[in-house]
């Protein structure tokens, strides 16, 4: 399985199979949250100040970045946004916009390698957006629908996977600068949501190597518990090949269900990870002292 490398100016992260899972903060867009939309539109960019520092600090190894504003000058936002949140923190960025000029934007200004949130199979969107990933170095995300819309057969969004790989080849980007999304379907709308991507990422491991994220609060969307059905989901997604997550890393369950899986599929090695985020204060040093009273005791 290949291996997706993106940076900063100063921190590189690897996405792949065999690496630890990388958690993509999503706090950073201004969709369905009016209050941040209304602050960016006016200038003020505490909440996504803080938002980027609070997200690092939860343990994301990346952002993305969207100023999906309506009314506003996107690609100036976008810009401007890209260029405060990568003075703040050196985690590397993925730019998320609808918008083709918004994405060069904010590829004009980044330090680094990026990731371009995001590339669908649909013939504008891929003549669009290939050659800026290209020509600014970057790497992708994949969309699974095209102008047919999004297929709740997962060969069919398989197939747009597999279009996408290929065309993206043939613009000169390799297979392991493309991040395919399978499509995270509400499960409460689509009962077998679950079922369909996890299927899909087996096959997206399996039989085109590639590494994968999606929207993993996607899943719960219009349903109560909405934290403890996402950890659930992550979990077995991770199981399924699932590689990287745009998703909330201050959601306790949603983290805790990421370092576990770490630890479980061996990717924690030694279990670092996860015993620095939750052993208790002092342990190893009791511990340490414990096993020098018994020394002592049987040496005596």
């Amino acid at each position: 399985m290949s291996e997706t490398v993106v940076s900063s100016a100063t921190r590189e992260v690897v996405i792949g199979g065999e690496r630890p899972f990388v958690m993509i903060g999503e706090r950073i867009n201004p969709t369905g949250r009016p209050r941040l939309a209304a602050e960016m539109t006016a200038g003020d960019f505490s909440t996504v100040e803080r938002d980027a520092l609070a997200q690092v600090e939860a343990g994301a190894q990346m952002l993305d970045v969207n100023a999906g504003v309506p009314l506003a000058d996107e690609p100036a936002l976008l810009a401007r946004t890209v260029e405060l949140v990568q003075s703040l923190v050196d985690v590397p960025l993925s730019i998320d916009s609808s918008v083709v000029a918004a994405l060069e934007a904010g590829l004009r200004v980044y330090r680094g390698k990026a990731l371009v949130n995001s590339v669908t199979g649909e013939e504008e969107r891929l003549e669009s957006v290939l050659p800026l990933v290209r020509k600014y170095g970057a790497a992708v995300i994949a969309i699974c629908n095209d102008e047919t819309g999004i297929s709740e057969d997962p060969e069919v969004r398989f197939q747009v996977a597999r279009k996408i790989v290929e065309r993206a080849a043939d613009h000169g980007i390799p297979r392991a600068d493309v991040v395919v999304d399978p499509l995270v379907m509400p499960a409460g709308a689509v009962e077998r949501a679950g079922a369909t991507v996890f299927r899909l990422l087996r096959r997206l491991r399996e039989e085109l190597g590639v590494n994968t994220t999606c929207g993993a609060s996607n899943i719960s969307f219009g349903l109560p518990n909405r934290r403890g059905l996402n950890a659930h989901f992550l979990s077995m997604a991770i199981a399924s090949g699932l590689t990287s997550a745009i998703m909330n890393p201050l959601h306790e369950p949603e983290r805790q269900a990421v370092l576990a899986a770490d630890v479980l599929m061996g990717r924690d090695p030694h279990c670092r990870g996860w015993l620095a985020r939750y052993r208790e204060p002092g342990s190893l040093e009791q511990g340490a002292g414990r096993r020098e009273r018994r020394r002592r005791r049987q040496a005596g």
